[in-house]
């Protein structure tokens, strides 16, 4: 015979997924703390800079509100982390010395491409214009640092 008092048969039986829900947003949240904190970050003096240059200007000023406000750049680009695709102080950087820096990215805004900078791909944006890729390009090119002055 069974003992009344004893109800550990009679409990229906609890789930797991509740807990194992808590700790994967748990998870999910803290490392979506760790990554924006990251990315929230004082601007470096030559980001600054750049920033100074473009405000001088309407022209750049047009470009950046294309990239940063009037096109998808922002999901896959930073202003100087790597984080899907290259940041664009280091596109700025690496194409400083070619002469046809400007029409060489924005050919590439609008064609896209692959294996340029690793396996990364670039989509293609038929839907941007030549003229506004022209101008997302200079301002990508105004970002590179300038030459500190020798003493």
């Amino acid at each position: 015979m069974t003992d009344p008092l004893d109800d550990d048969n009679d409990n229906p039986r609890r789930s797991r997924w509740i807990g194992v829900l808590i700790v994967v947003l748990a998870l999910v949240m803290g490392l979506g703390m760790f990554n924006v904190g990251r990315l929230i970050s004082r601007p470096k003096p030559e980001i600054a800079a750049a920033a100074a240059v473009v405000e001088a200007s309407p022209t750049l000023q047009l470009g950046r509100d294309l990239v940063t406000k009037g096109s998808d750049c922002m999901r896959c680009h930073t202003m100087d982390l790597d984080v899907v695709g290259p940041g664009f102080v280091t596109i700025a950087k690496r194409y400083a010395g070619r002469s046809d820096a400007v029409d060489y990215l924005a050919g590439k805004i609008r064609e896209g491409s692959v294996g340029e900078w690793g396996r990364v791909i670039m989509p293609r944006h038929p839907h941007i214009t030549p003229e506004q890729s022209q101008l997302m390009a200079q301002w990508v090119m105004a970002l590179q640092p300038k030459p500190a002055a020798k003493p």
